[in-house]
């Protein structure tokens, strides 16, 4: 786990210079309390160290494993805080919410141990393991809508009408406080911490981890940089924090669903704006390969929403912006993936590490034409996984097939020595992925 002895980097300067606390909806003493409402009922997270990124990154990196966390993310930290301040009559009414999942299952874990009824929201297509492992909390699921912009209308529609708490996933001063627990745990598990890194979605865990880290250092503690990260398909802060006003995107597309989300919350955004050093974005196959990246060097199982810290460290960008940046955390926010994304992630992340190819050609039909292909992917020790080949479309000239070849291979430049003697054979390989 924490790993004390490392010596303690030079310390980088915050770029944003002193951070401002005054008149933002959460404070220090709001994420103090909501520590005191959580004791024995989250886990207080083990903190790993990463030899492998260390080295990478050249400077100390450790991973905050809420992955591990109780519902497997970070989400019941604010949905009980939120719940737990309920007075005994709207706790009797009962609460209501929305989610693609990990809010769900946070805000049904809480219900369960504070006795309050819980119907939540899910997208349609919502994974079937989130769905049942929020049913099995004992909340109420229903199930409307493709999108969670349109469950969470309906939550809130169903609120209104029915006078159950509407329990917001991020932009309620309660849940920013709860969120924001995970800094001080960080503190104490990484006094010597520089730089804290966290995904993104609507914003209540960069906020929360805002205040608590920079409060604590204007009362004298430690300069700790915060920065976010978001999906560069799901990315709403960037353009936001730029223009100074909520930005609302028209599309989201992501494999990171956990933070999927199509504007910030009006609260984050508040405390983002004033407290956080950056927000950056990762592409979707950086994304991938740092998925695989913590199967196979830390042993760690994450969610796509869960790694995109890991993504901004592997992409190098924040090293060319900052330099040094020191002793760096980051959140794994969560591990609630569904296998059957998994499997798709696992396949894109190989692709985008260049482990695995699949290339398609045009091919002169006659005996003999596949096993020669064969034999050079084979000469090269890469391996085929899979061919695909057909002699009828529209495109194809009488006697010609076009083929496609799944294959193993062992990095970038394995892949291109395949591509060369493919191309040095006569052939044209087009890398499909």
């Amino acid at each position: 786990m924490l790993d004390n002895d490392v010596a303690d980097p030079a310390v980088t300067e915050p770029r944003r210079g002193a951070p401002n606390l005054a008149d933002l909806p959460v404070a220090l003493e709001d994420v103090e309390h909501a520590a005191s409402l959580l004791e024995g009922v989250i886990e207080r997270t083990p903190v790993a160290h990463s030899r492998a990124l260390s080295r990478m990154l050249g400077s100390e990196v450790w991973v905050k494993a809420e992955n591990l966390q109780r519902s497997g993310s970070f989400k019941v930290r604010g949905a009980y805080n939120r719940m737990a301040q309920l007075t005994d009559e709207e706790k009797a009414r009962g609460v209501v919410a929305a989610s693609a999942g990990n809010h769900a299952q946070g805000v049904a874990l809480a219900a369960r141990r504070l006795g309050i009824q819980a119907t939540i929201y899910m997208p349609l297509g919502a994974a079937l393991p989130k769905v049942a492992a929020t049913q099995d909390h004992g909340a109420e699921v229903v199930l409307h809508g493709s999108k969670v912009d349109e469950a969470l209308a309906e939550a809130r529609r169903v609120a209104e009408e029915t006078g159950k708490v509407f329990v917001h996933p991020f932009d309620h001063p309660d849940i920013i406080a709860g969120q924001g627990t995970l800094g001080l745990e960080i503190l104490d598990q990484v006094p010597n911490v520089d730089t804290v890194l966290t995904g993104v979605g609507g914003g209540g865990l960069l906020a929360g981890l805002a205040v608590a880290l920079k409060a604590r250092e204007a009362q004298g503690g430690r300069p700790v940089r915060v920065i976010g990260v978001q999906a560069e398909n799901a990315a709403a802060y960037p353009p936001s924090l730029a223009g100074d006003a909520l930005v609302s995107l028209e599309k989201v597309s992501t494999i990171a669903d956990g933070i999927a989300v199509g504007q910030p919350g009006q609260l984050p955004f508040q405390i983002i704006k004033e407290l956080a050093d950056d927000v950056v974005t990762v592409s979707e196959d950086r994304l991938a390969e740092s998925l695989i990246f913590m199967l196979e060097r830390n042993k760690l199982v994450v969610e796509p929403a869960g790694v995109v810290g890991v993504a901004a460290l592997l992409d190098g960008r924040l090293k060319e912006t900052y330099g040094d940046l020191g002793a760096t955390v980051v959140v794994l926010s969560g591990g609630n993936v569904d296998p059957m994304l998994m499997l798709k992630v696992i396949q894109r992340g190989l692709a985008a590490a260049g482990r695995y190819m699949t290339v398609k050609m045009m091919l002169v039909d006659r005996p003999g034409e596949l096993t020669h292909i064969s034999s050079i992917i084979s000469r090269l020790d890469a391996n085929v996984t899979g061919v695909d080949h057909t002699r009828i479309g529209g495109s194809l000239a009488m006697g010609d097939v076009s083929i496609t070849i799944d294959m193993e291979t062992k990095g970038h430049e394995h892949s291109r020595q395949v591509l060369d003697a493919l191309e040095a054979e006569g052939y044209r390989p087009v890398v499909v992925h």
